[in-house]
């Protein structure tokens, strides 16, 4: 399966990118070194916090690598009126509260933060609709919900969302 990304997610996890490979990875090996040099490696916290801290560089090394190789470059598909990425949607749900979100791509998601993924339940019902459309949101096979769309707010989008990091 391909992630689909814009250009602007590609480019900040080139630079991510290069500087875990090019920055951080010599100081984590150095890290690990100089851990070592300390003696018994089997009561040696500094040595296994060193290791520990270079294999989740080289982690997410590999993690962005396949990121960008199986990425899929997309373009914002902008409904005249409907609902399309990046946009700021403001929707009341059934029992009278209302939320924004923004809709944006997997790689930015922050639900804590209105960032909802346009892959997500959410973000998959509320693509193309228009203002005073009523939504089904189908969670999972067991449980759906209706919101009510009150206005969108057309934003474009922001380089200045973090692509997200585990």
């Amino acid at each position: 399966m391909h992630d689909e990304l814009t250009q602007v997610d590609i480019d900040k996890m080139q630079a991510e990118l290069e500087h875990r490979i090019h920055d951080l990875r010599p100081k984590l090996i150095e890290e690990v070194k100089v851990a070592r040099s300390f003696g018994d490696l089997s009561e040696n916290f500094e040595y296994k916090a060193a290791k520990r801290e270079k294999n989740r560089n080289d982690s997410r090394i590999r993690y962005l690598q396949n990121m960008i190789k199986t990425a899929v470059v997309i373009e914002r598909n902008d409904e005249a009126d409907g609902v399309a990425l990046f946009d700021k949607v403001t929707f009341q749900d059934e029992d009278g509260d209302e939320e924004t979100i923004q809709l944006v791509t997997t790689l930015r998601q922050d639900a804590l933060k209105g960032l909802i993924s346009k892959e997500s339940p959410v973000g998959k019902a509320l693509m193309g609709k228009r203002v005073g459309d009523t939504v089904r949101i189908q969670v999972n096979e067991n449980y759906a919900y209706d919101v009510t769309i009150l206005s969108i707010e057309k934003t474009g989008e922001d380089p200045d969302i973090p692509i997200s990091t585990f």
